[in-house]
Protein backbone atom coordinates (compact mmCIF):
# COMPACT_ATOMS: atom_id res chain seq x y z
CA UNK A 1 0.00 0.00 0.00
CA UNK A 2 1.32 3.45 -0.90
CA UNK A 3 -0.17 6.73 0.25
CA UNK A 4 -0.18 9.29 -2.55
CA UNK A 5 -1.90 12.13 -0.69
CA UNK A 6 -2.53 13.00 2.94
CA UNK A 7 -4.47 15.99 4.28
CA UNK A 8 -4.64 16.74 8.01
CA UNK A 9 -6.87 19.38 9.60
CA UNK A 10 -6.99 20.48 13.25
CA UNK A 11 -4.98 17.62 14.75
CA UNK A 12 -3.11 18.83 17.87
CA UNK A 13 -0.89 21.74 16.69
CA UNK A 14 -1.65 21.14 13.01
CA UNK A 15 -4.21 23.55 11.61
CA UNK A 16 -3.86 22.42 8.00
CA UNK A 17 -1.22 20.27 6.37
CA UNK A 18 -1.14 18.48 3.03
CA UNK A 19 1.62 16.34 1.61
CA UNK A 20 2.28 14.02 -1.32
CA UNK A 21 4.47 11.20 0.04
CA UNK A 22 7.10 9.34 -1.93
CA UNK A 23 6.68 5.65 -2.71
CA UNK A 24 9.59 4.53 -0.50
CA UNK A 25 11.32 6.27 2.41
CA UNK A 26 9.72 9.47 3.71
CA UNK A 27 11.44 11.57 6.38
CA UNK A 28 9.49 14.16 8.39
CA UNK A 29 11.70 16.45 10.49
CA UNK A 30 10.91 19.23 12.94
CA UNK A 31 11.58 20.46 16.44
CA UNK A 32 9.85 18.90 19.43
CA UNK A 33 6.19 19.92 19.38
CA UNK A 34 6.33 21.12 15.76
CA UNK A 35 3.72 18.58 14.62
CA UNK A 36 5.77 15.89 12.87
CA UNK A 37 4.38 13.07 15.00
CA UNK A 38 0.88 14.36 14.27
CA UNK A 39 1.36 13.40 10.62
CA UNK A 40 1.88 9.78 11.67
CA UNK A 41 -1.01 10.05 14.13
CA UNK A 42 -3.29 11.08 11.27
CA UNK A 43 -2.46 7.95 9.28
CA UNK A 44 -2.78 5.79 12.40
CA UNK A 45 -6.16 7.38 13.20
CA UNK A 46 -7.49 6.49 9.77
CA UNK A 47 -6.13 2.93 10.01
CA UNK A 48 -7.15 2.16 13.61
CA UNK A 49 -9.88 4.64 14.56
CA UNK A 50 -7.71 5.83 17.45
CA UNK A 51 -4.42 7.60 18.10
CA UNK A 52 -1.39 5.79 19.46
CA UNK A 53 -1.11 8.62 22.03
CA UNK A 54 -4.50 8.27 23.71
CA UNK A 55 -8.19 8.79 22.99
CA UNK A 56 -9.42 11.29 20.42
CA UNK A 57 -11.20 13.34 23.07
CA UNK A 58 -8.00 13.66 25.14
CA UNK A 59 -6.24 16.48 23.35
CA UNK A 60 -6.11 15.17 19.78
CA UNK A 61 -8.45 17.85 18.43
CA UNK A 62 -6.68 21.21 18.08
CA UNK A 63 -7.68 23.75 20.73
CA UNK A 64 -10.62 25.81 19.49
CA UNK A 65 -11.51 23.42 16.66
CA UNK A 66 -14.65 21.31 16.52
CA UNK A 67 -13.10 18.11 15.15
CA UNK A 68 -10.03 16.58 13.59
CA UNK A 69 -10.26 15.76 9.89
CA UNK A 70 -8.04 13.39 7.92
CA UNK A 71 -8.19 12.53 4.23
CA UNK A 72 -5.95 10.00 2.49
CA UNK A 73 -5.57 8.64 -1.00
CA UNK A 74 -3.53 5.53 -1.68
CA UNK A 75 -2.75 2.84 -4.23
CA UNK A 76 -3.14 -0.83 -3.40
CA UNK A 77 -3.17 -4.24 -5.03
CA UNK A 78 -6.46 -6.12 -5.27
CA UNK A 79 -7.45 -9.44 -6.87
CA UNK A 80 -8.59 -7.51 -9.94
CA UNK A 81 -5.29 -5.58 -10.10
CA UNK A 82 -3.99 -2.22 -8.86
CA UNK A 83 -6.57 0.32 -7.76
CA UNK A 84 -6.70 3.75 -6.18
CA UNK A 85 -8.64 4.27 -2.97
CA UNK A 86 -9.54 7.24 -0.80
CA UNK A 87 -10.92 7.70 2.68
CA UNK A 88 -11.88 10.57 4.94
CA UNK A 89 -12.63 10.76 8.66
CA UNK A 90 -14.01 13.59 10.77
CA UNK A 91 -13.78 12.81 14.48
CA UNK A 92 -14.97 15.14 17.25
CA UNK A 93 -14.15 12.80 20.14
CA UNK A 94 -17.74 11.77 20.85
CA UNK A 95 -19.05 11.37 17.31
CA UNK A 96 -17.55 10.78 13.89
CA UNK A 97 -18.41 10.63 10.21
CA UNK A 98 -16.47 8.90 7.47
CA UNK A 99 -16.39 8.21 3.77
CA UNK A 100 -14.67 5.44 1.83
CA UNK A 101 -14.25 5.62 -1.93
CA UNK A 102 -16.87 8.35 -2.11
CA UNK A 103 -19.56 6.57 -0.08
CA UNK A 104 -20.50 7.14 3.58
CA UNK A 105 -19.57 4.41 6.05
CA UNK A 106 -21.81 3.22 8.86
CA UNK A 107 -19.11 1.64 11.03
CA UNK A 108 -15.64 2.88 11.87
CA UNK A 109 -14.35 -0.64 11.24
CA UNK A 110 -15.08 -0.22 7.53
CA UNK A 111 -12.50 2.57 7.35
CA UNK A 112 -10.01 0.71 9.51
CA UNK A 113 -10.26 -2.34 7.26
CA UNK A 114 -9.38 -0.33 4.17
CA UNK A 115 -5.99 1.17 5.03
CA UNK A 116 -3.37 -1.07 6.65
CA UNK A 117 -0.60 0.61 8.66
CA UNK A 118 1.79 -0.61 11.35
CA UNK A 119 3.27 1.83 13.87
CA UNK A 120 6.49 1.61 15.89
CA UNK A 121 6.65 4.47 18.40
CA UNK A 122 8.03 5.24 21.87
CA UNK A 123 5.17 3.38 23.57
CA UNK A 124 5.41 0.21 21.47
CA UNK A 125 7.32 -1.71 24.16
CA UNK A 126 4.01 -1.73 26.11
CA UNK A 127 2.93 -4.42 23.65
CA UNK A 128 5.06 -6.72 25.82
CA UNK A 129 5.07 -5.05 29.22
CA UNK A 130 1.53 -3.65 29.42
CA UNK A 131 -1.84 -5.31 29.98
CA UNK A 132 -3.41 -7.86 27.67
CA UNK A 133 -5.66 -5.52 25.65
CA UNK A 134 -2.95 -4.28 23.23
CA UNK A 135 -1.86 -7.87 22.60
CA UNK A 136 -5.43 -8.95 21.83
CA UNK A 137 -5.79 -5.96 19.48
CA UNK A 138 -2.57 -7.01 17.76
CA UNK A 139 -4.02 -10.45 16.97
CA UNK A 140 -7.39 -9.08 15.95
CA UNK A 141 -5.80 -6.52 13.60
CA UNK A 142 -3.98 -9.27 11.76
CA UNK A 143 -7.00 -11.54 11.53
CA UNK A 144 -9.18 -8.66 10.38
CA UNK A 145 -6.81 -7.49 7.64
CA UNK A 146 -5.01 -10.49 6.22
CA UNK A 147 -7.84 -12.26 4.43
CA UNK A 148 -10.64 -9.77 3.92
CA UNK A 149 -13.67 -11.28 2.26
CA UNK A 150 -12.65 -14.78 3.41
CA UNK A 151 -11.32 -15.76 6.79
CA UNK A 152 -11.07 -12.10 7.79
CA UNK A 153 -14.80 -11.51 7.27
CA UNK A 154 -15.69 -14.71 9.12
CA UNK A 155 -13.42 -13.72 12.00
CA UNK A 156 -14.99 -10.26 12.23
CA UNK A 157 -18.49 -11.75 12.42
CA UNK A 158 -17.34 -14.10 15.19
CA UNK A 159 -15.64 -11.24 17.04
CA UNK A 160 -18.78 -9.08 16.86
CA UNK A 161 -20.99 -11.98 17.95
CA UNK A 162 -18.78 -12.57 20.99
CA UNK A 163 -18.64 -8.86 21.88
CA UNK A 164 -22.43 -8.60 21.70
CA UNK A 165 -22.94 -11.71 23.89
CA UNK A 166 -20.38 -10.48 26.41
CA UNK A 167 -22.14 -7.12 26.70
CA UNK A 168 -25.50 -8.84 27.30
CA UNK A 169 -24.09 -11.28 29.83
CA UNK A 170 -22.38 -8.50 31.79
CA UNK A 171 -25.60 -6.50 31.85
CA UNK A 172 -27.43 -9.50 33.32
CA UNK A 173 -24.70 -10.11 35.89
CA UNK A 174 -25.12 -6.57 37.18
CA UNK A 175 -28.78 -7.38 37.90
CA UNK A 176 -27.70 -10.02 40.40
CA UNK A 177 -30.18 -12.77 41.30
CA UNK A 178 -32.79 -11.49 38.85
CA UNK A 179 -30.70 -12.77 35.94
CA UNK A 180 -31.60 -16.39 36.58
CA UNK A 181 -32.17 -18.56 33.55
CA UNK A 182 -31.39 -15.79 31.09
CA UNK A 183 -27.72 -16.39 31.83
CA UNK A 184 -28.02 -19.89 30.37
CA UNK A 185 -28.93 -18.39 27.00
CA UNK A 186 -26.02 -15.95 26.96
CA UNK A 187 -23.57 -18.50 28.33
CA UNK A 188 -24.41 -20.69 25.36
CA UNK A 189 -24.03 -17.78 22.94
CA UNK A 190 -20.75 -16.69 24.52
CA UNK A 191 -19.35 -20.21 24.28
CA UNK A 192 -20.55 -20.66 20.69
CA UNK A 193 -18.64 -17.55 19.60
CA UNK A 194 -15.80 -17.64 22.13
CA UNK A 195 -14.27 -21.01 21.29
CA UNK A 196 -13.99 -20.22 17.53
CA UNK A 197 -12.62 -16.76 18.40
CA UNK A 198 -9.92 -18.33 20.55
CA UNK A 199 -9.12 -20.85 17.79
CA UNK A 200 -8.71 -18.03 15.24
CA UNK A 201 -6.23 -16.25 17.50
CA UNK A 202 -4.23 -19.38 18.28
CA UNK A 203 -3.94 -20.32 14.60
CA UNK A 204 -2.84 -16.79 13.77
CA UNK A 205 -0.07 -16.88 16.39
CA UNK A 206 1.12 -20.19 14.97
CA UNK A 207 1.15 -18.63 11.49
CA UNK A 208 3.24 -15.71 12.73
CA UNK A 209 5.75 -17.91 14.55
CA UNK A 210 8.31 -18.45 11.72
CA UNK A 211 8.25 -14.75 10.78
CA UNK A 212 8.73 -13.75 14.40
CA UNK A 213 11.53 -16.24 15.01
CA UNK A 214 13.49 -14.83 12.06
CA UNK A 215 12.99 -11.18 13.00
CA UNK A 216 13.86 -11.86 16.65
CA UNK A 217 17.03 -13.68 15.64
CA UNK A 218 18.03 -10.71 13.47
CA UNK A 219 17.30 -8.06 16.12
CA UNK A 220 18.01 -9.72 19.50
CA UNK A 221 20.07 -12.86 18.80
CA UNK A 222 21.47 -12.84 22.35
CA UNK A 223 18.03 -13.83 23.71
CA UNK A 224 17.96 -17.13 21.86
CA UNK A 225 15.06 -18.73 20.03
CA UNK A 226 11.81 -16.78 20.47
CA UNK A 227 8.36 -18.30 20.64
CA UNK A 228 4.79 -17.12 21.12
CA UNK A 229 2.69 -18.84 23.78
CA UNK A 230 -1.08 -18.34 23.56
CA UNK A 231 -3.32 -18.05 26.63
CA UNK A 232 -7.03 -18.62 26.03
CA UNK A 233 -8.54 -16.70 28.95
CA UNK A 234 -9.83 -19.86 30.62
CA UNK A 235 -8.44 -23.32 31.33
CA UNK A 236 -9.18 -24.43 27.79
CA UNK A 237 -6.95 -27.51 28.08
CA UNK A 238 -9.24 -28.82 30.85
CA UNK A 239 -12.68 -27.30 30.25
CA UNK A 240 -14.94 -26.18 27.45
CA UNK A 241 -15.84 -22.51 27.64
CA UNK A 242 -19.45 -23.43 28.40
CA UNK A 243 -18.39 -25.51 31.44
CA UNK A 244 -15.93 -22.85 32.58
CA UNK A 245 -18.63 -20.17 32.43
CA UNK A 246 -20.98 -22.32 34.50
CA UNK A 247 -18.30 -22.91 37.15
CA UNK A 248 -17.49 -19.19 37.27
CA UNK A 249 -21.11 -18.03 37.46
CA UNK A 250 -21.35 -17.46 41.20
CA UNK A 251 -18.11 -15.49 41.20
CA UNK A 252 -19.21 -13.50 38.16
CA UNK A 253 -22.59 -12.67 39.73
CA UNK A 254 -20.83 -11.45 42.87
CA UNK A 255 -18.44 -9.24 40.88
CA UNK A 256 -20.90 -8.14 38.18
CA UNK A 257 -18.74 -9.01 35.18
CA UNK A 258 -17.55 -12.00 33.15
CA UNK A 259 -14.18 -13.09 34.50
CA UNK A 260 -13.18 -15.68 31.88
CA UNK A 261 -13.23 -16.01 28.11
CA UNK A 262 -11.32 -14.76 25.06
CA UNK A 263 -11.73 -11.15 26.24
CA UNK A 264 -9.27 -12.18 28.99
CA UNK A 265 -7.02 -14.05 26.55
CA UNK A 266 -3.41 -13.10 26.08
CA UNK A 267 -0.07 -14.24 24.70
CA UNK A 268 3.49 -14.05 25.91
CA UNK A 269 6.96 -14.59 24.48
CA UNK A 270 9.60 -17.01 25.68
CA UNK A 271 13.28 -16.87 24.72
CA UNK A 272 15.58 -19.88 24.73
CA UNK A 273 18.52 -18.06 26.33
CA UNK A 274 16.56 -16.13 28.98
CA UNK A 275 15.01 -17.57 32.15
CA UNK A 276 11.22 -17.25 32.12
CA UNK A 277 11.14 -15.03 35.24
CA UNK A 278 13.79 -12.59 34.00
CA UNK A 279 12.41 -9.33 32.62
CA UNK A 280 13.67 -7.85 29.37
CA UNK A 281 15.65 -4.63 29.50
CA UNK A 282 13.94 -1.61 27.96
CA UNK A 283 16.18 -1.90 24.90
CA UNK A 284 15.46 -5.61 24.50
CA UNK A 285 11.73 -4.95 24.93
CA UNK A 286 11.80 -2.32 22.16
CA UNK A 287 13.62 -4.63 19.75
CA UNK A 288 11.37 -7.57 20.60
CA UNK A 289 8.25 -5.42 20.08
CA UNK A 290 9.70 -4.34 16.74
CA UNK A 291 10.24 -8.02 15.81
CA UNK A 292 6.59 -8.71 16.73
CA UNK A 293 5.35 -5.87 14.49
CA UNK A 294 7.61 -6.80 11.57
CA UNK A 295 6.45 -10.42 11.78
CA UNK A 296 2.89 -9.20 11.32
CA UNK A 297 3.93 -7.00 8.40
CA UNK A 298 5.73 -9.90 6.69
CA UNK A 299 2.73 -12.17 7.10
CA UNK A 300 0.48 -9.43 5.70
CA UNK A 301 2.81 -8.99 2.72
CA UNK A 302 2.93 -12.71 2.00
CA UNK A 303 -0.83 -13.13 2.09
CA UNK A 304 -1.94 -9.85 0.53
CA UNK A 305 0.93 -9.36 -1.95
CA UNK A 306 1.80 -5.90 -0.57
CA UNK A 307 3.26 -4.37 2.54
CA UNK A 308 1.22 -2.21 4.92
CA UNK A 309 2.33 1.39 5.34
CA UNK A 310 5.05 1.49 8.03
CA UNK A 311 5.17 4.39 10.54
CA UNK A 312 8.36 4.87 12.60
CA UNK A 313 8.04 7.69 15.12
CA UNK A 314 11.21 9.27 16.57
CA UNK A 315 13.33 6.42 15.25
CA UNK A 316 16.70 7.85 16.35
CA UNK A 317 15.66 7.96 20.00
CA UNK A 318 14.20 4.45 19.94
CA UNK A 319 17.03 2.50 18.28
CA UNK A 320 20.80 2.84 18.16
CA UNK A 321 22.36 3.69 14.82
CA UNK A 322 23.34 0.13 13.92
CA UNK A 323 19.78 -1.13 14.45
CA UNK A 324 18.37 1.89 12.60
CA UNK A 325 20.53 1.12 9.58
CA UNK A 326 19.59 -2.57 9.55
CA UNK A 327 15.89 -1.76 9.91
CA UNK A 328 15.89 0.88 7.17
CA UNK A 329 17.85 -1.38 4.80
CA UNK A 330 15.41 -4.23 5.48
CA UNK A 331 12.33 -2.06 4.88
CA UNK A 332 13.87 -0.40 1.84
CA UNK A 333 14.58 -3.82 0.30
CA UNK A 334 11.01 -4.93 1.02
CA UNK A 335 9.56 -2.12 -1.10
CA UNK A 336 7.38 -0.87 1.75
CA UNK A 337 6.35 2.76 2.01
CA UNK A 338 7.91 4.06 5.22
CA UNK A 339 7.40 7.27 7.21
CA UNK A 340 10.13 8.24 9.68
CA UNK A 341 10.06 11.21 12.06
CA UNK A 342 13.00 12.87 13.78
CA UNK A 343 14.41 16.21 14.86
CA UNK A 344 16.89 15.97 11.99
CA UNK A 345 17.93 13.57 9.27
CA UNK A 346 19.24 10.38 10.98
CA UNK A 347 22.76 9.32 10.08
CA UNK A 348 21.29 5.89 9.38
CA UNK A 349 19.67 7.31 6.22
CA UNK A 350 23.02 8.20 4.67
CA UNK A 351 23.59 6.18 1.53
CA UNK A 352 19.89 5.77 0.74
CA UNK A 353 18.78 7.55 -2.38
CA UNK A 354 15.36 8.94 -3.23
CA UNK A 355 14.39 9.80 0.34
CA UNK A 356 11.40 12.15 0.22
CA UNK A 357 11.90 14.83 2.87
CA UNK A 358 9.39 17.08 4.65
CA UNK A 359 9.94 19.66 7.38
CA UNK A 360 7.25 20.78 9.82
CA UNK A 361 7.31 24.03 11.80
CA UNK A 362 4.51 25.18 14.12
CA UNK A 363 2.11 22.66 12.62
CA UNK A 364 2.78 23.68 9.02
CA UNK A 365 4.71 22.03 6.22
CA UNK A 366 7.57 24.24 5.04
Amino acid sequence: MRLTRLTVQDLRSVQHLELAPGAGLNLITGANGAGKTSVLEAVHLLAYGRSFRGRVRDGLVRTGAAAVEVFAQWDELAPEGARQRRAGLRHAGQGWTGRLDGAPVAQLGELCAALAALTFEPGSHALLSGGGEPRRRYLDWGLFHVEQGGEGAAFFQTWRRYARALKQRNALLKQGGAAGRQLDVWDAELAAAGEPLDAYRQRYLERLQPFFARRSQALVPMLGGARFEAQSGWRSEQLSLADALLLARDRDMASGFTSIGPHRGDWRITHGARPAHEALSRGQAKLTALAVLLAQAEDFAERRGQWPVVLLDDLASELDQAHQQRLIAYLHASGAQVFITGNERPLALEGFENVTMFHVEHGRLV
